[in-house]
């Protein structure tokens, strides 16, 4: 009798039938009992309130119901914790029962309980367990071990367990090791620079030894393990493909796809005229193949993996062509991967086979796929080019079927072939054209359009041809718009005094009538060409074109790298690496292949350690911890760090007067420059400037990054625009406006002071509050001449920082106090972050890689800066002149990554890691400082910077 009449009631009240059940002396109705309380849970029915019956029937010899009973256990000890500490002693006992089934049972279920309160009792059998003789249970324990450290990673490294687990990979049991490696790596995923998994070649040995012997999932994390391991030289790489390769022989798909990572890895390192090389690459052909029998999904699955392996080493699979061809039941995202590995394989030797295929796939019925086959024609033109007239001549027939969609596709194509192959095959435009009428797809018509305008002095009714297409300009979409604009343009070049009346029809449409930014920007610049210089124009809109280039959905190289490091994972299937779909901490560990031997690549990364790991002679130096915000972190004495120059600095002076206090009374009265009451806010200068004020040290890194990092500030540095601080209906018709700068070393404050009453006004005097940064004019407002009715004054303020501190918020918010002959004002505005970026903020390498280290993890802050379309140079040098220094840059899947290092004038470090992604408009910025309430400060001065 099945277990599905557990499934089937429906009665009311059975949660106290089944209560006095689980209670009852007899073993077998205790057993039922159980069941249905398994079944009701399984269902989603809250059996909860059984949770001490079934706990009792824990004790119990019978296997079944033990496993029955922990399945509850597991599934409500997170609701009632209290409850299931009543579990632990028999849990405890179990570990020492003398069947390995309940020993490895006990733990198991321990392992899957996310309690807290009993994490801490699981302890000691665990111990017991990863020690057990017996090596089920010893297998277990270790799984139970990565468990445990997900809910409690301190715990773990306290009781000493890890050390345990890297023991377990020298097991004399196959199994043991497999699930210890498999645990270690779990781990070290979660904690990348933990360095768990300590690869030797000894340690290898072991893991290679056990691969022969473990089941297949053992052996695929076996492989994976192997794959994060880089062989000291091509003798051991070697060594070690010749022991993975009879992997590629295994029955089960995900094997054979670790072993081939490993081999695709390990040959990185083998020198290609080794005959050892040219076999590894024979053998690696048959098992990709098989894959290709198995069921669609798997099908898939292996044509995306096939499919970079085909971009690193197509030499690969270059003679098996044929197993890529199309079969007539196969799913449309079999047939699509297929198509596209056929088009990557295409070489001269095969391009007769490869043309007639695909001539027969456009005759199909499948829309999409009859596309794509068209296109891949095209592709093959540009590709292998004794091909190209055959693939031109295939074209013509399929546009002579007339099959619309078949058409438009042939005509983008053509329109490549012609940029890869100018002046040879014009013959065919005739044709083209007499299909214009059929075209109603944005893409065909805008290569249509492209191929009038381009040609148009071959084609005799060009403007006939083009004016058909204005007649709709406004219906028509962006990419049709802007290339009948341009080819208008062309056709009047070309023939002026035909179509002069057509080119000032379109530039009026495209300047006056349209609200799309990019059409009415090309129209004014193409309007303004033609009237000022037709020559100039001439030169730029015909200038000759570059030729496209072969393969241009190639796979950028170093994501291809990280990829291939990812064959048989969701990165290869979805073809992005793993940080790109992954939340969280995990998967964000970027891998590499290794460099091949004797290559002597160096990367240009700060985490880059020694050859072998050796530990450098003397540490480097850490900036000092700088505790709170309002003590330390504001603290001007701050200690510089060892590669600065040192600095002299006045104390603070506490004593100064505060702006919205009592010391008002001397800013209304009398002659401000002499008024002794007014301290150091107002008239003169600080004694001593600022030492940041002074020439910068040389940070001992400019040979090798080139960075510059010389006194005063580079040109071009971004300064905001002026807005207004004090409307003049709040201040007796004075309006204030102005923005800080920062120019030659020097804070400065730039004010347009507005004279909009109908009295002039005179004695102008500033100070301000209390502030985060300690800002303070460095001398007095120079207001020269009285201030008539109507007219505006522009003053450069100096500032220092050597005034009294007090937390602001937000933390850049200034106070300021304006007095003039009519009366005091008070307003308040906000400076930006990097007035305060002192000109000798570029960190030596060292200190800022330990430095990073050394700052807490909780006080990193993440932002996405979005919008963004600088390279990574330009983006540089754009930051440099803002003082925002660039320590070392390196490109890894197609971003280059930044570091760079921030110095404030009070000595607070800002250290920040900027992401660009090659083609993506947002970047990723990383903030790290011991001051995390200066980040969201920092990007917004990122933001500001690089958008301006």
């Amino acid at each position: 009798m099945t277990d599905s009449k557990y499934f089937t009631t429906t009665k009311k009240g059975e949660i106290f039938e089944l209560k006095a059940e689980l209670n009852s002396d007899k073993k077998e109705k205790k057993k039922e009992a159980v069941k249905k309380v398994i079944a009701s849970m399984t269902v989603g029915k809250d059996v909860s309130a059984l949770f001490p019956d079934v706990v009792n029937c824990m004790q119990t010899d019978n296997l079944e119901l033990k496993k029955l009973v922990y399945l509850y256990l597991m599934n409500y000890a997170k609701s009632q914790p209290d409850m299931a500490i009543m579990a632990v002693n028999t849990f405890v006992k179990d570990c020492e029962d003398p069947n390995p089934l309940i020993r490895a049972l006990a733990v198991r279920t321990m392992g899957c309980i996310r309690v807290d309160k009993i994490t801490e009792y699981l302890c000691e059998p665990l111990r017991k367990c990863l020690k057990d003789e017996d090596p089920y249970v010893r297998k277990t324990a270790a799984v139970c071990v990565a468990k445990l450290h997900d809910i409690n990673a301190q715990l773990v490294e306290d009781q000493g367990f890890l050390d345990t687990l890297k023991d377990l990979i020298s097991d004399s049991n196959p199994m043991v090791v497999a699930n210890a490696v498999a645990a270690l790596s779990e781990i070290a995923e979660s904690h990348p620079n933990s360095n768990l998994l300590d690869l030797n070649p000894q340690s290898i040995n072991k893991l290679l030894t056990a691969l022969n012997e473990c089941t297949e999932w053992g052996q695929i994390f076996i492989l994976d393990c192997l794959a994060n391991y880089t062989p000291r030289d091509d003798r051991e790489s070697q060594s070690i493909c010749e022991r993975v390769t009879p992997r590629l022989s295994h029955a089960n798909s995900a094997v054979v796809l670790s072993a081939v990572k490993v081999l695709m890895k390990f040959m990185e390192m083998l020198p290609k005229d080794l005959d050892y090389y040219g076999t590894l690459l024979k053998k690696l052909a048959p098992p990709l193949v098989t894959l290709l029998s198995a069921e669609p999904e798997l099908q898939y699955v292996a044509l995306r993996n096939i499919n970079l392996i085909v971009q690193k080493r197509p030499e690969i699979l270059k003679h098996e062509m044929k197993v890529f061809f199309v079969k007539y039941n196969d799913p449309i995202y079999v047939k699509l991967e297929k198509l596209d590995i056929m088009i990557r394989l295409a070489s001269q030797a095969n391009i007769a086979q490869v043309l007639a295929e695909l001539k027969e796939y456009a005759t199909e019925v499948d829309v999409d796929f009859v596309r794509k086959a068209v296109r891949a024609i095209g592709r093959c033109a540009i590709k292998v080019e004794q091909s190209a007239e055959r693939c031109v001549s295939t074209l013509l027939d399929l546009i002579q079927t007339k099959v619309n969609y078949v058409v438009q596709e042939a005509i983008v194509v053509i329109k490549d072939i012609f940029r890869k192959y100018p002046n040879k095959y014009e013959s065919v435009i005739a044709t083209l054209c007499e299909n214009l009428d059929s075209l109603d797809e944005p893409e065909a018509r805008a290569a249509m359009i492209w191929i009038v305008g381009e040609y148009a002095e071959r084609i005799d009714n060009a403007d006939e041809l083009l004016e058909s297409f204005l007649e709709g300009f406004h219906d028509e979409s962006t990419q049709v718009q802007l290339q009948l604009l341009t080819a208008i343009v062309k056709l009047f070049l070309k023939k002026p005094t035909e179509t002069q009346e057509l080119v000032q029809q379109v530039l009026s449409l495209a300047t006056q009538d349209s609200d799309n930014p990019d059409l009415r920007d090309r129209g004014y610049i193409y309007w303004r060409l033609l009237s000022t210089d037709p020559v100039a124009a001439k030169e730029v809109v015909l200038a000759e074109k570059p030729l496209i280039s072969e393969e241009t959905d190639l796979i950028e190289p170093t994501l291809l790298e990280e990829l291939i490091c990812h064959i048989g994972t969701l990165a290869s299937v979805y073809h992005k690496p793993p940080s790109a779909f992954v939340e969280g901490s995990r998967g964000v560990q970027h891998k590499r292949l290794p460099a091949r031997a004797g290559s002597g690549e160096s990367s240009e990364s700060p985490d880059v350690g020694q050859p072998g790991g050796a530990v450098p002679d003397t540490p480097p130096a850490v900036i000092p911890s700088q505790g709170d915000l309002l003590g330390d972190l504001l603290n001007l004495d701050l200690a510089p760090p060892a590669s600065s120059a040192p600095t002299v600095t006045p104390s603070m002076q506490m004593g100064a007067m505060d702006l919205l206090g009592g010391g008002l009374d001397s800013l209304l009265g009398g002659d401000i420059a002499g008024s002794p009451a007014m301290g150091a806010g107002l008239a003169s200068a600080p004694a001593v400037m600022p030492a940041s004020l002074g020439a910068p040290v040389s940070s001992g890194l400019d040979d090798l990054f080139d960075l510059g990092g010389g006194v005063g500030m580079p040109t071009g540095a971004f300064v905001v625009p002026k807005t207004v601080w004090l409307p003049a209906m709040k201040a007796k018709g004075l309006e204030i406006s102005g923005t800080f700068a920062r120019r030659a070393g020097v804070m400065q404050m730039e004010v347009s002071l507005t004279n909009k009453a109908m009295s002039v006004m005179t004695d102008f005097a500033i100070q301000f509050n209390r502030n985060s940064f300690g800002l303070a004019p460095a001398g007095p407002l120079q207001v020269l001449t009285p201030l008539s009715p109507n007219q505006t004054t522009e003053v450069s303020l100096p500032l220092s920082n050597v005034g009294p501190v007090m937390k602001m918020e937000p933390l850049n918010n200034l106070q300021v106090a304006v007095k003039n002959n009519i009366d005091v004002f008070y307003f308040s505005c906000q400076y930006p972050i990097s007035t305060l970026f002192v000109e000798d903020g570029k960190m030596e390498r060292q200190v800022f890689l330990a430095t990073w280290k050394d700052i807490p993890n909780d006080n990193e802050t993440q932002y996405q800066i979005k919008d963004c379309h600088l390279n990574s140079d330009a983006a540089t040098t754009r930051l440099q002149s803002s003082n925002i220094f660039t320590i070392a840059k390196r490109t890894v899947e197609g971003q280059d990554m930044l570091y760079q290092s921030i110095k404030l004038t009070n000595g607070i470090w800002v250290l920040v890691e900027l992401r660009v992604q090659t083609g993506s408009p947002t970047y990723m910025l990383s903030v790290k400082c011991r001051a995390p309430e200066v980040a969201q400060l920092v990007y917004q001065c990122y933001e500001m910077v690089l958008k301006n």
